[in-house]
């Protein structure tokens, strides 16, 4: 048995498989999308490292959740048709290098809605009822005095902030809303549609920032808004003001929230997303007083990775099968993409 036949073995399930296809997958995704990739005719390749020199020229599609694609990686698979984002944020792929190469990049935009939505909400709660900092009282015998030291919120009445106005920020500002918040909106989209859906829109960024109790990040990470929170935007918000961000960490100059925290600038901050990632167990950030974080995790609920999954192997299917996909990054790609 030849190398290329043990790996074709040691990562397929289905005995007696005549290897065409193959689908690198670098980090886990939910067993339905295993198995559907699977039934579409590809064995998947469940590795985080590049597939060997052996393999790589029969890799067609790629599932990605995080970290870096670049143009390099991408060479080496000569063969490769189609790179399938396991969300919805392609900022870690070499874009115009994919175009280049006649490769075409899919996303699953909306998968993952509900479950972003209600992690911002959970962050917003955590913050005001001091959960973090109640369960370590509770464990490190300052009952007593925790309970009497006050500063907890109710969120009723108070006004939260939503920068972007997609899916998932819609999905926040109603959740906020049933829970009896007033929502301000930072968004391009017209003033009219905004309020017809029950909310304000702010007069600018600015507005925003002085005028919320919170403010929940729901925008992708561009050039344009890269450290869009920074030291001049952090000083606009009240001190009892809180940064919930569950979209991008590239949003965020960390070492300027680090200083508003460590300065009772603002009153604290909930992250999900870091500028590097894993956050390492001794970054500065880590000091900071009144930071809740969170792995990464708001698109994690078994629904949202079962939505993902499948909506990725399906795109790559009808990718390889010269069928549009339902969310095509680089659409100007398709007419020349690799066949």
């Amino acid at each position: 048995m030849s190398k290329k036949q043990r790996e074709c073995q040691k990562y397929s399930k289905l005995e007696g498989f005549t290897v065409q296809k193959f689908c690198w997958i670098p980090q886990p995704i939910h067993l339905k999308g295993i198995n559907r990739l699977e039934e579409g005719g590809f064995v998947p390749l469940l590795q985080p490292a590049l597939p060997s020199a052996e393999l790589s020229p029969e890799v067609e599609a790629v599932i990605f959740r995080s970290g870096n694609f670049s143009c390099s990686m991408m060479e080496q698979l000569p063969h490769l048709k189609v790179i399938a984002v396991h969300g919805v944020g392609t900022d870690g792929i070499d874009i115009g290098s994919a175009t280049q190469q006649g490769i075409v990049i899919l996303n699953t935009p909306e998968m993952n809605t509900r479950s972003v939505a209600e992690h911002a909400i959970a962050l917003l709660f955590a913050l005001n009822k001091k959960l973090v900092a109640s369960d370590s009282a509770v464990r490190e015998n300052r009952y007593q005095k925790f309970k009497y030291e006050g500063g907890l919120c109710e969120i009723f009445g108070t006004t939260l902030g939503i920068v972007g106005f997609g899916a998932i920020g819609k999905t926040t500002a109603a959740l906020a809303k049933a829970l009896g918040m007033n929502v301000m909106i930072h968004s391009r989209q017209p003033a009219n549609e905004i309020e017809q859906a029950g909310f304000t829109k702010a007069e600018s960024f600015s507005a925003l920032l002085s005028k919320c109790d919170a403010v929940s990040l729901h925008i992708p990470s561009t050039p344009e808004t890269r450290q869009l929170i920074n030291a001049e935007t952090l000083s606009l918000m009240p001190e009892h003001a809180f940064l919930i961000n569950t979209s991008r960490g590239g949003l965020i100059d960390e070492a300027a929230l680090l200083s508003a925290l460590k300065n009772n600038k603002i009153a604290g901050a909930a992250l999900d997303v870091f500028q590097q990632e894993p956050l390492p167990a001794d970054d500065p950030l880590l000091s900071a007083p009144n930071l809740i974080v969170t792995p990464h995790t708001a698109a994690s609920t078994e629904q949202a990775l079962i939505n993902m999954a499948t909506a990725a192997v399906d795109g790559i299917i009808r990718v390889t099968d010269g069928q549009l996909p339902a969310s095509l990054v680089n659409p100007e790609v398709w007419e020349r993409r690799r066949r």
